[in-house]
């Protein structure tokens, strides 16, 4: 568990990432449960960003940290490799999940007798034409609700290779122009087309990318750059003061005597609070949460590998299936909660056995990685004896993932 090798480049695990990955999908998870009372402990309740800002800083962390020195040691395609099937891995995941999770609704609103479910997760339009829509799912343009951060993956994972070779020459110069092209796709709409005809991708990959990548320009190494200036009490204060006014500007949303507080201008300045383009509201929340987290997470945290915070840690290390299974787990969840009637109970059970059902597959995934792969050599020589025998241990590492 400790390490995750890439061929013959070992690298050491952060269990920190894990953890914060894994805390990262119990509130996906949380979220995407409409009306859940347990949803409130997230972080979206509280601030202007959300889990996706730290899921997606996460996965461009990984990247850098993993890819940026087997790049600058001279192993360019085998990066590419890697990646490219990693996000061929996670497009097949995508379209397995999108054909189950469009059956399990489709079937919940035929027995059930609710039109609802169709609707609120636009599935609607598929089912009555498949033949013109598994077509625009095929090619990303069409995606349910719930299941747009995946086509955000695979569409940065599938250009990662060459930013990372950017980013192990010139990391500072590639910071740049992923900079200029959020600024550049903010001012001119820059979007990817989606389902219907005018619609665009709900989280925009051209803006996107500044969150994956300024990830990946601190895993390789380059924040150490500004590492004093991070770790000062005048950046600590800032990064405390923004927390606190976003928390205020939240409690807005709640509070109509709150919100009246709020000056007509500060109103106008600051809303919309964009997600689909990554306002900068939700970048700066993002990054004063960093500053904080950093200061007092650091990595060799005994509690890191307490029994108390291996659930988590566990999720966090098998991220893509996790997802999946929680985005099934969500809806099974909100379809109990809308067919029975509800109390607040009810949905505190229902939210901790999804969590513990997501543990308990990460624990099956884990345990499953420990078994020792066993090969054939299917070149060995006709007269020699063909000998059936456990990988070297090399083979039976972790390899790791990019998103």
């Amino acid at each position: 568990m400790g390490k995750e090798s890439t061929d013959r480049f070992v690298v050491e695990r952060d269990l920190r990432l894990d953890l914060l990955r894994g805390l990262g999908l119990w509130m996906i998870f949380l979220d995407h449960i409409p009306d859940d009372v347990v949803a409130w402990l997230t972080l979206r309740n509280y601030g202007f960003s959300d889990a996706a800002e730290f899921f997606v800083f996460i996965s461009g962390y990984l990247l850098g940290f993993i890819y940026v020195p087997i790049v600058a040691s001279g192993q360019f395609l085998a990066a590419l490799k890697r990646l490219w099937l990693r996000a061929w891995q996670m497009y097949v995941a995508h379209i397995l999940l999108f054909l189950a999770f469009t059956a399990q609704i489709a079937r919940a609103a035929r027995k059930w007798d609710n039109p609802m479910y169709k609707d609120e997760f636009n599935v609607a339009n598929f089912l009555a034409h498949p033949d013109e829509l598994i077509g625009k799912a095929l090619t990303l343009q069409y995606k349910p609700v719930d299941l747009d951060v995946l086509p955000l993956y695979i569409s940065l994972v599938a250009v990662a290779p060459f930013v990372i070779w950017c980013l192990a020459r010139r990391p500072n110069l590639t910071l740049a122009g992923s900079i200029v092209l959020y600024l550049l796709a903010r001012y001119f709409d820059w979007n990817l087309p989606s389902y219907p005809k005018g619609a665009t991708w709900y989280f925009n990959p051209f803006a996107w990318q500044l969150m994956f990548f300024f990830g990946a320009w601190c895993g390789c190494g380059a924040v150490a750059q500004i590492s004093k200036l991070l770790r000062s009490r005048i950046v600590f204060a800032v990064a405390i003061a923004w927390i606190l006014f976003a928390l205020v500007i939240v409690m807005t949303w709640h509070s109509a005597f709150l919100e009246s507080l709020i000056p007509k201008w500060m109103i106008k300045l600051i809303y919309p609070i964009d997600k689909t383009d990554l306002d900068m509201l939700r970048f700066t929340h993002f990054l004063a949460l960093a500053v904080i987290v950093s200061r007092y997470l650091n990595r060799d945290w005994a509690g890191l590998k307490s029994k108390w915070l291996r659930p988590l840690v566990l999720c966090g290390q098998h991220s893509l299936p996790l997802f999946c299974l929680g985005v099934f787990l969500s809806f099974g969840v909100h379809w109990i909660l809308v067919q029975w009637k509800h109390q607040v109970i009810e949905q505190i059970l229902l939210s901790i056995g999804g969590m513990a059902i997501m543990t308990a597959a990460a624990w099956v995934l884990d345990r499953a990685e420990r078994v020792p792969n066993l090969f054939v050599d299917a070149g060995i020589k006709e007269e020699q004896n063909p000998v059936t025998q456990p990988a070297p241990l090399a083979g039976m590492q972790t390899q790791p993932s990019a998103a």
